[in-house]
């Protein structure tokens, strides 16, 4: 198991079912804070190699996010890694590209390392299913517990995290304020970073930040088989008003409901003066009656969210503090799409931290725990460069107008840009399109 003084450490005991777990032993190889994508994935691939795992989680498994709820391939792909069953899930035939006079099906191509389909899963089920999978797999499952601060050793290494009860479970999972040890922490706690803001690791302004609206409708769309993305997001009547840099979606997550949002980005992470939520409620009253899209129809609140993008808080690794998910800026500039590099981080660090508890020096377990932003940097590291580029390009309306009046009815290009957009694109081997894709993401600096 990993320790930090060249000894090797026992798991911890982990609590009987029913067991008060402030009365158990809070200590553990690895802990996780937050149970969302990352959080969950990490649990479950690190208590399955063996390691002891502890996850803290404000809530209860589940709780309600603004996001797009759509499930790229890739997405899919980590989530057979994890042995999920999707029996049942919303499942889409590609992308239906909408914009300068364009209508465009781009079917999810067939590929060596990923599925031809994706999924939609609303998040509060997601985010349950992967907790109480990463919970089967062995992980401890804390809920009701805040994580306030790290807890660093004199060097300023971080062992552990001061907890505490909240009121937003019934069963809390400490009952009054404790510390939890580790020799591993890993802050997945979403775009507030908490751990990560405590020990100085400051989001990068350079780096793009987007913003999301997003709601629920009853819809006739809901039968739809296709994600809809319309490129052009107008701040009023189309062509009459200010072309934003963003996009706008609609698709069926199953049970009669549609998730419809919008998404724009600035490559600074700067403060937008623009009320993204007006931009959404001048577009529903816009959109055609028969879909819906009416106040009575709506289901749930109108939420909105900031996108941490293309690694705007790094280091991912050091000094004993793992940065997972949206906690390490890991949604995409492409697209807006999070979940997937969740995952992925997640099974990049478990496999990292497998690797570090079988080393018997602290110098080799750091050495193996160096892997985990390493395989970050090779997997995402060119491609969000390439990101950070095109949103600044797409900054600029003029630009856009271009892209989408004659770029969509380029059907191989639109191919291109679907694998872009999508991080459909195979590492290696492939058609000559991932060869071109692969080829710039090398000769660009990793971001």
């Amino acid at each position: 198991m990993i320790a930090t003084d060249g000894s090797a450490s026992s798991p911890a005991g982990r609590p009987d079912d029913g067991s008060d777990a402030a009365g158990s032993d809070l200590s553990a190889d690895v802990v996780v804070v937050g149970a969302g994508p990352a959080g969950s994935a990490a649990a479950y691939h690190m208590a399955v190699a063996g390691l002891d795992v502890i996850v803290v989680e404000r809530g209860e498994p589940g709780r309600d996010k603004v996001c797009g709820d759509g499930l790229t391939p890739s997405a899919v792909t980590e989530l057979a890694l994890m042995g999920v069953d999707t029996t049942g899930w919303r499942r889409n035939k590609g992308l239906r590209v909408v914009g300068g006079g364009h209508i465009l099906h781009i079917p999810w191509p067939e590929q060596a390392s990923l599925p031809s389909y994706g999924l939609a899963r609303r998040r509060t089920e997601l985010d349950r299913d992967l907790a109480e999978r990463a919970a089967a797999a062995g992980a401890r499952l804390l809920t009701g517990v805040t994580a306030t601060a790290p807890l660093t050793s004199p060097s300023g290494r971080v062992i552990g995290v001061e907890v505490r009860p909240t009121p937003r479970a019934a069963r809390p999972g400490v009952t009054a304020p404790a510390e939890i040890t580790a020799p591993l922490v890993i802050d997945a706690g979403g775009v507030s970073a908490r751990l990560a803001t405590a020990v100085g690791r400051a989001k990068d302004v350079r780096r793009p930040l987007g913003v999301a609206v997003r709601a629920y409708f009853r819809s006739p769309r809901a039968a739809d088989a296709w994600m809809e993305s319309r490129l052009e997001l107008w701040d009023g009547p189309a062509g009459r008003s200010e072309l934003l840099p963003g996009y706008g979606w609609m698709w069926s997550v199953g049970e009669g409901l549609v998730n419809v949002g919008l998404g724009s980005v600035s490559s600074r992470a700067a403060t937008t003066r623009i009320d993204y939520r007006a931009v959404f409620n001048r577009w529903m009253e816009r959109a055609p009656a028969s879909w819906g899209f009416t106040p009575d129809n709506r289901v749930g609140r109108l939420g909105s969210a900031a996108l941490p993008m293309a690694f705007n808080r790094k280091p991912h690794y050091a000094d004993g503090l793992m940065l997972l998910g949206d906690a390490g800026g890991m949604v995409s500039p492409f697209n807006g799409e999070g979940i997937a590099q969740a995952l992925m981080s997640g099974r990049l660090a478990a496999r990292a931290a497998a690797c570090a508890a079988a080393r018997s020096t602290a110098a080799g377990r750091e050495k193996a725990l160096g892997q985990y932003p390493a395989a970050l940097s090779e997997r995402l590291g060119g491609y969000y460069t390439l990101g950070r580029v095109f949103v600044s390009l797409i900054e600029h309306p003029e630009v856009m107008r271009v892209c989408t009046r004659y770029g969509l009815g380029r059907r191989r290009l639109m191919r291109l840009v679907s694998k872009l957009l999508s991080d459909g694109w195979e590492r290696r081997g492939g058609d000559a399109i991932d060869h071109f894709i692969q080829l710039l993401t090398r000769m660009v600096p990793a971001a």
